[in-house]
């Protein structure tokens, strides 16, 4: 899974990044697009898989990963009236799974608003449109190539443009009504087709506020107020401030809990921002247990076990004969595999089994 964190400057976007992937990249400086990205990967923490460890003591334990990439942003310049993010911005954004969009809501005289004043809602809007326009241009370039296209085409392709442009009309006159693509439904085909362009207004989108420490206390209105604005169909909402969790990123666990329980501080923004985005993805995770090793994968909702057994080898789901499957939560219960087959908790599987959150696999395959 790659998240890109995007943002207009001064939003406290590289300061997310650093809270986000433990990393320490400047956060004064980073505001050119001549900038290469910060990229940071992450361990997802699952506390099934360190049950797992307990009990099977496993030499080798390897949890999923989340791959964060900071893209520098856009200059203020010319940002907001049309013209576009640059080339480069949208090299790197359009390869990310989901985007997180930071707003700013805290005030800091010290990292004065390039517009003059902190205004959220504002910045919400730009970046969106900005997204949008990118969208828009693909979808004009797109267009004027297929009405080319028609000229010598036979009427079996003709009938394709055709389709191809009354999709792309479609989702054009869907963007100027500011309704996002992620937001227009598609049939299955219509899906496909649009997986050629990666839109980014169709990306699943995190939007994170970033409020001050003195706002910690009303984070949870905060985040009620943006999410009764925003929060839309493949959109979630998250408060978190951007400062603290970056100065507790730094801390052991033991340390950085003692620290949030005194600010009233739950979850961390780690593990929120990460389960917040599989939700948004639709991804879960399954386990296997085989060669002395405890290994997470994710995978996405509703996955055949034999499409899940590709996700570890393309030879398993060539191959595929069974899985072996037993619940996370069972066999943490019995303690071992062997229990758990007394009881009957382990049963077999064909290739059409959808595997579920938590699911242990073993894979039994031939090539």
């Amino acid at each position: 899974m790659q998240i890109g964190i995007i943002g207009l400057p001064k939003s406290g976007k590289t300061t997310v990044f650093n809270a986000l992937s433990r990393g320490e990249a400047q956060t004064d400086t980073y505001s050119s697009t001549a900038l290469a990205p910060n990229i940071g990967v992450v361990k997802v923490p699952d506390p099934r898989l360190d049950s797992l460890t307990k009990i099977l003591k496993p030499k080798r334990t390897v949890p999923t990963e989340v791959t964060y990439i900071d893209i520098a942003a856009p200059s203020a310049k010319g940002f907001g009236k049309g013209e576009g993010p640059g080339g480069q911005f949208l090299a790197y954004l359009s390869k990310v799974d989901a985007l997180a969009h930071i707003a700013r809501t805290f005030e800091d005289e010290r990292v004065p608003h390039p517009e003059g004043s902190v205004n959220p809602e504002r910045d919400i809007s730009t970046m969106n449109l900005e997204l949008a326009f990118s969208d828009m241009g693909i979808i004009e370039r797109r267009l004027e190539r297929l009405h080319s296209s028609l000229k010598g085409a036979k009427p079996q392709e003709r009938e394709l443009i055709s389709r191809e442009q009354t999709l792309l009309e479609r989702i054009k006159i869907g963007l100027e009504a500011d309704k996002p693509i992620r937001e227009q439904v598609f049939t299955e085909n219509e899906a496909k087709v649009l997986e050629n362009f990666q839109f980014l207004t169709a990306k699943p989108m995190l939007l994170l506020i970033n409020i001050g420490e003195k706002q910690i206390p009303q984070a949870s209105a905060l985040e009620s107020a943006f999410a009764a604005k925003y929060c839309r169909l493949h959109c979630d909402v998250a408060a978190l401030c951007g400062k603290i969790e970056m100065e507790l990123a730094q801390l052991n666990d033991a340390e950085a809990q003692e620290f949030r329980t005194s600010l009233g501080v739950g979850e961390s923004g780690l593990d929120r921002v990460i389960r917040l985005s599989y939700g948004l993805l639709g991804l879960i995770s399954f386990f296997t247990i085989a060669s002395d090793e405890v290994k997470a994968w994710t995978i996405r909702h509703s996955t055949p076990a034999q499409k899940a057994a590709g996700k570890i080898h393309t030879d398993m789901e060539r191959g595929f004969i069974r899985a072996e499957v037993i619940r996370h939560d069972d066999l943490v219960k019995c303690g071992s595999l062997a229990e758990a087959k007394k009881h009957g908790l382990l049963h077999t599987e064909g290739k059409h089994y959808i595997v579920q959150d938590g699911d242990v696999l073993t894979i039994l395959f031939n090539v």
